[in-house]
């Protein structure tokens, strides 16, 4: 067996990361330094990526992750935070498992609370890379495939819940805008916000995203739908190489007749297409979120399960993590929409 040894870089200033992010097939948006550089800014996080791969030579592979140095929620090392998978780059099975072994016994010794890697593909719990992982959290991922012609990937979508309702939102005359300007951000922002607090909420910094249109720039793109000059609906879309996220959206409620966000999302996919996406990543979605679950089945029928794993796992850890949300779910409720604001801004960085 040939000596391996470990290297941690740091992928907002070592440029073989992005050769590497360029060149892998695996890599997502979520591994760009854009994104990375946005975690940073917006919550403070430390991104690290360790390699088998010697300190001055090419990037062969990289397991890319984010220290979270938190009072509230303890210290821990997660690929990657505010992030729906990331998909550990590497391809060979030895370099892998020597990788999650030397992180393992860093734990040890760093008194980490845990791992957890967010792979899109299912079988790393199955092979000996995922020894010791255990499912901390499991979602729902609706992809979209982008390959047949655009007509085609219309016919295919759910009749009465999605082709209508995009029909219904051109024949009621609405008004698309799109781009990453401030006055974009900010419409986008208000509505973001009132759907938050619809839901008894906090809403993210609007820090993180103006740190993502600054760390992104073209990649990213906020389409907002107007109904009489009055914005009802938004997006917010990343892409990279084919492949279009769709990472935010909200409406104003009153106005969800109109089928605003159907017919928005609709307009991503197309001019995704013609700038030659071959799929749309519609991201996670909890189980136990049925309204939303419905609503990405009328464009995915067949989701894939999207698993996150952790080392060392702890049932009553994570027991004890959903008793918390679920605490402070009952304490959103009965907050006030400004206090709900504020609160985000303090909050989103012990999590993630």
């Amino acid at each position: 067996m040939k000596a391996m040894s470990i290297h941690a870089l740091n992928p907002l200033s070592d440029s073989r990361w992005d050769d590497l992010v360029a060149r892998h097939p695996q890599a997502s948006v979520f591994h760009q330094r854009g994104w990375l550089e946005a975690l940073a800014r917006t919550y403070g996080y430390q991104p690290v990526v360790f390699t088998t791969s010697s300190a001055t030579g090419d990037l062969k592979n990289g397991l890319v992750f984010c220290y979270i140095n938190s009072w509230l929620t303890g210290y821990r090392l997660v690929s990657l935070p505010f992030s729906d998978h990331c998909e550990p780059l590497c391809d060979s099975v030895e370099d892998m498992n020597f990788l999650i072994r030397y992180l393992q016994t860093c734990l040890e010794h760093q008194k980490w609370k845990y791992l957890e890697i967010r792979p899109i593909h299912g079988n790393f719990g199955q092979t000996d890379d995922g020894i010791g992982f255990l499912p901390a959290a499991t979602y729902f991922l609706h992809r979209l495939d982008l390959r047949p012609d655009i007509d085609e990937v219309f016919r295919r979508l759910d009749n009465d819940s999605v082709r209508r309702r995009i029909q219904r939102a051109q024949r009621a005359g609405l008004v698309e805008k799109c781009g990453r300007s401030d006055d974009l951000l900010r419409e986008f922002y208000a509505l973001f916000v009132m759907m938050r607090h619809r839901h008894h909420l906090p809403p993210i910094p609007i820090a993180w995203f103006r740190n993502l249109i600054q760390c992104q720039n073209k990649a990213l793109e906020i389409r907002l739908a107007y109904k009489d000059k009055i914005p009802i609906a938004a997006i917010l879309t990343l892409q990279f190489r084919d492949v279009v996220y769709y990472k935010y959206g909200c409406s104003d409620a009153r106005f969800n007749k109109f089928g605003a966000t159907p017919w928005l999302l609709w307009k991503a996919i197309v001019s995704g297409k013609s700038n030659g996406a071959n799929e749309f990543d519609m991201g996670r979605t909890q189980e136990d979120n049925p309204g939303l679950l419905a609503f990405k089945n009328h464009w995915v029928p067949h989701p894939e399960r999207l698993v996150y794993w952790r080392f060392p796992y702890s049932a009553s850890l994570v027991s004890f993590d959903r008793w918390k949300l679920k605490i402070a779910k009952n304490i959103f409720s009965r907050m006030p929409s400004r206090l709900l604001t504020m609160t985000g801004r303090l909050i989103y960085r012990h999590f993630g």
